[in-house]
């Protein structure tokens, strides 16, 4: 399949690293411009001078603030493309996780979105084409003991993307997840070592952490960013023009577990 994203916009959230860096990069490699994002100046133009390739756009701002949405609405006052990406997460016992924790969670997560979604969106509608994607996770249906504020967010980032498909309905635009695996990220690799012994070579760490806490995965490794961003250029493309209101996975499959 040949995908040509040329003459089209994109912006992906949290994209100076990790799978939101291999989505930009992607999404780049068709031939689409894209809004690079994250916090600061500083580590945007770092991101976009790693990637050094493509139609790359600073689109610097914090989007869990208003300022923040305001400062990207003013750098691409319009995108075809919305992948919803930026996440947190972290361990930590469930009767430990305070009312503050579990707002920060869904204000970060599920709340960032939902703004942008409702900024880019109308726009979509009224030209007739648009795709919006979110990030989900395998944690979203598949809570772990050890974060459920993490998997509660990404299972309501399941709600949020069938809803607005369905607002999105016959208008030509598509609204989908993606429910993405423990993928192989800096932070991951942070994680990991919050759950397994730290002297231990990373490899037979990440063989340790999908033995003791992903046992269900049929590949039994972390997935690499490029992975999921593959997924994302497709879904992104006018190949899926018949995909939306769906749950893509990409999460190295599972055994005896009941996904959609």
């Amino acid at each position: 399949m040949s995908i040509d994203l040329s003459g089209k916009t994109a912006l992906v959230t949290g994209s100076t690293q990790g799978i939101g860096a291999a989505i930009a990069a992607g999404l780049a490699g068709a031939g689409a411009r894209v809004g690079v994002n994250g916090r600061s100046e500083g580590s945007v133009a770092a991101a976009i001078e790693r990637m050094d390739h493509g139609d790359l756009v600073a689109a610097p701002g914090d989007v869990s603030t208003d300022e923040g949405l305001q400062r990207i609405l003013g750098s691409l006052p319009r995108v075809d493309i919305l992948v919803n990406n930026l996440g947190i997460f972290g361990a930590r016992p469930a009767m430990e996780i305070d009312d503050a924790e579990w707002r920060r969670y869904f204000e970060v997560n599920v709340l960032t979105a939902v703004r942008l979604t409702r900024a880019y969106l109308p726009g979509m509608i009224e030209r007739g084409w648009g795709r919006i994607q979110y990030i989900a996770s395998d944690s979203a249906i598949v809570t772990p003991a050890e974060m459920i504020h993490y998997g509660m967010s990404k299972t309501a980032l399941l709600a949020v993307s069938r809803g607005f498909a369905k607002e999105a309905a016959g208008s030509g635009v598509t609204v989908n997840s993606v429910i993405a695996g423990p993928t192989h990220t800096g932070g991951v690799e942070e994680f990991v070592y919050q759950l397994v012994d730290r002297e231990l070579p990373w490899e037979e760490a990440q063989r340790a952490f999908m033995r003791q806490y992903r046992p269900q995965s049929l590949i039994q490794r972390l997935i690499e960013p490029e992975e999921i961003a593959n997924m994302v250029v497709y879904l992104s493309s006018p190949l899926a023009s018949a995909t939306t209101g769906g749950a893509l996975r990409v999460d190295g499959g599972y055994v005896d577990a009941i996904l959609p």
